[in-house]
């Protein structure tokens, strides 16, 4: 198996996943032309699309592609009627495979109420949409921080080695954050030289792994003493109030 990311809109990453006989499937397949022309690079014959959640920079190229190749469309149940073309609903704990690919849903609410996640267990690989980017995670436009730092912790406890494939390219930005708040993380400042050089290069910074999220995303870190002293979190205070304390501070961050 082979992951190849593919660059869409301003700042979007869909996934194409070419499994070892030819066959393969997309995440978030957020314009239909880039993703065609990633098939066509790949010698790859699409066999399903499968959605992190609904929002329309993700699945904008869904209904094209769908018409073009015939594949079904994966997402959570509950976004019926609002992710388009979508032709089948699945819930935490399904497996769905396409092209010999396997993956198992993990149902990660917080940016949005019906977020999947997809793991691929055998490949150590998981595909994380706007729930955990590389040192950052999405904003709750309809979950809980309760519920996103629920979700979190959940792809947190993923083998170490588990590539993170996530749906941007806000490395650069979310690790300056993350020196901000925690300045005397060395893992921080080492991801930070790293992303640099992979910008500077024109390359993508995603495909970090779980141990290095676990290591250097603030909001994987939410007990770091540093962290709540700087934000001023009290040292008593449970995971999903700090969660939500660092969520507000990074939206507030310039």
């Amino acid at each position: 198996m082979r992951v190849a990311p593919v660059a869409c809109l301003s700042d979007n990453y869909a996934y194409v996943i070419v499994g070892d006989a030819g066959e393969a499937v997309v995440v978030d397949a957020s314009e239909a032309a880039p993703v065609r022309e990633a098939l066509r690079r790949e010698g790859a014959r699409l066999s399903a699309i499968w959605s992190t959640h609904h929002h329309w920079d993700h699945v904008g190229g869904n209904e094209e592609l769908a018409r073009e190749f015939s594949v079904e469309i994966v997402g959570h149940a509950s976004d019926r009627g609002r992710l388009p073309g979508l032709t089948r609903g699945v819930e935490a704990g399904e497996v769905v495979r396409a092209g010999g690919i396997e993956a198992t849903c993990m149902h990660i609410p917080g940016h949005t109420l019906g977020a999947v996640a997809y793991s691929l267990e055998r490949e150590r690989a998981v595909f994380t949409g706007d729930t955990l980017f590389c040192a950052g995670c999405g904003r709750m436009f309809e979950g809980t921080p309760a519920q996103m730092h629920t979700s979190l912790s959940s792809l947190a406890r993923l083998a170490g080695d588990t590539r993170v494939y996530c749906g941007h390219e806000y490395t650069e930005n979310n690790l300056r954050f993350a020196a901000n708040v925690e300045p005397s993380n060395a893992d921080v400042t080492s991801a930070r030289a790293r992303a640099a050089s992979q910008r500077s290069r024109g390359e993508p910074t995603i495909g970090t792994t779980i141990d290095e999220e676990r290591r250097t995303n603030p909001f994987l870190r939410v007990g770091s003493r540093e962290i709540r002293t700087t934000l001023g979190i009290a040292a008593d205070a449970d995971d999903a109030t700090a969660f939500a304390a660092i969520r507000r501070a990074k939206d507030g961050f310039k």
